[in-house]
């Protein structure tokens, strides 16, 4: 069964945002991922944490486990001034998990299908 793990904030704790779709987003992967038969980790940043102790837990995170592929979720790559959480969340992926296929999601509720797009092309390479 495949290790999956899925990087993303916590929606509840990002100010004046509406958890809502995230939320039912995160769990509609959740139990795709499972009906796949894939086994799927939840990486959840808290906002408030991006201080660095965000990477000290994704850190602790990378080397516990092995993974078949990492999604790295939208709201890290596309949110205004998060670039510089967005590099070092790649970033300690490839260095702490350099035979995971690496993943990127428009939405939660799409993780599954890119997933298996990284996973097959990991399969081709």
């Amino acid at each position: 069964m495949p290790n999956i793990l899925v990087i993303g904030f916590d929606p509840h704790t990002i100010p004046g945002f509406d958890p809502a779709p995230v939320a039912a987003g995160i769990e509609h992967a959740s139990r795709a991922f499972a009906e796949l038969g894939l086994t799927e980790d939840l990486f959840l940043v808290d906002f408030a944490e991006l201080d660095g102790r965000a990477q000290a837990k994704l850190i602790e995170k990378l080397e516990n486990k092995q993974y078949d592929a990492v999604v790295v979720g939208g709201g890290i790559r596309k949110g205004p001034g998060l670039l510089e959480l967005f590099q070092v969340v790649v970033n300690e992926v490839h260095w702490r998990q350099p035979d995971a296929a690496i993943a990127f999601n428009d939405s939660p509720g799409d993780s599954p299908d890119w997933v298996l797009k990284a996973l097959e092309q990991k399969r081709k390479s």
